[in-house]
């Protein structure tokens, strides 16, 4: 009698888990990731020819409720349509009973591992406005993210940057027009009912959670929940450093991501103080004292890379000089150039 070695056992393990893709116009490539009640792999649309990422409920038991959380998520991807957010091709059952999903098979980097090479601060504040964009379109869609973080972004190599995995969305209200539609045309639009959770149940990523929803406070979570989020991903932008998960809020600190007496970390660049101010606006523990929306906080942003001040950081006349200063640096250099060389040769000339 031969015993199997633990490799072989692993893999007899994986082929028995692999999904059961008959019946669909998908052939299977390869495992790819994995996440929450979800794995998700490369497959290839055998109709159209191309790669697409299947995501495939991955638990040893399928229940109803973990089922219509899957198909509820590609419900809310497939409402938003926007360049910044991974589209849905299709959803349905697979011959094993596991529902499933198939989406746009992205390639690129999570924003945890670029930002270890990116080190030009502009690059990474346009990569943040994109960000914004996207979660601003979510919002005018009536959809919270509610765990937006590095770990969740993801950049193309031809600059797209894309918002990943809605699992934990909340719809907060549904689309306009929504409501007056009735009977069957009403089923087919709208998103399964999320399975209830309870008051006081934690959905997110420490260090990124607005304080509101670390303490479990469902019911009451809105936009602002998510601009905490996004200033949380400002903050990593400016420090290459997760924000602390122990309730640490950059309103508390002199820069983004600084701890009391030591001083913040920049990698090669040190955060100017109006990036500062916007992120301990985003990241106010006062929801109310938090920007107004998505859009206003990558506004500020867009701002601040123009040269122009920022809605967060007023400015006295010194500052303002110093800004504008900043800007035209090589107009007032060349104007002080020619000012000085125009001098030496009035000299000159008398001489």
């Amino acid at each position: 009698m031969s015993w199997l070695s633990d490799d072989a056992i692993a893999r007899l393990q994986t082929a028995v888990a692999l999904p059961d893709l008959s019946g669909t116009r998908y052939r299977l490539a390869e495992r790819i990731g994995s996440g929450g009640m979800g794995a998700v792999y490369l497959a290839e649309d055998t109709v159209l020819g191309r790669r697409v990422a299947l995501k495939i409920l991955d638990l040893p038991e399928i229940s109803d409720d973990f089922a219509a959380r899957l198909l509820r998520e590609a419900h809310i991807l497939a409402r938003l349509e926007h360049p910044g957010i991974v589209p849905v091709h299709d959803a349905g059952t697979l011959a094993d009973g596991r529902v499933f999903y198939a989406m746009k098979f992205v390639e690129g980097e999570r924003l945890e591992r670029l930002v270890e090479r990116l080190d030009a601060l502009p690059d990474r504040l346009r990569i943040f406005e994109r960000i914004c964009d996207a979660v601003a379109f979510a919002h005018a869609r009536g959809i919270l993210h509610r765990d937006l973080k590095p770990e969740n972004i993801m950049v193309g190599p031809f600059g797209e940057v894309l918002v990943m995995d809605w699992g934990i969305a909340k719809i907060l209200r549904e689309p306009d027009g929504a409501a007056a539609r009735n009977g069957e045309d009403a089923g087919e639009s709208a998103a399964p009912p999320a399975p209830k959770t309870a008051h006081g149940t934690i959905l997110g990523t420490p260090g990124y959670m607005a304080p509101e929803q670390a303490r479990g406070e469902i019911e009451s979570l809105d936009e602002r929940a998510d601009i905490y989020s996004l200033g949380a991903i400002l903050q990593f932008l400016l420090t290459s450093a997760a924000p602390s998960a122990e309730g640490t809020s950059a309103a508390e600190t002199s820069a983004p991501g600084a701890k009391p007496g030591v001083p913040a970390t920049q990698g090669d660049f040190s955060a100017p103080r109006p990036l500062a101010a916007i992120a301990r606006k985003a990241m106010a523990p006062d929801a109310g004292q938090r920007y107004a929306s998505a859009g206003a906080l990558g506004e500020d942003i867009a701002r601040y890379l123009d040269g122009r001040p920022v809605t967060a950081y007023p400015e006295n006349v010194f500052r303002k000089l110093a800004r504008w200063a900043s800007r035209y640096r090589l107009a007032i250099v060349l104007v002080f150039t020619y000012l000085v060389v125009r001098a030496l040769l009035f000299l000159w000339s008398r001489h």
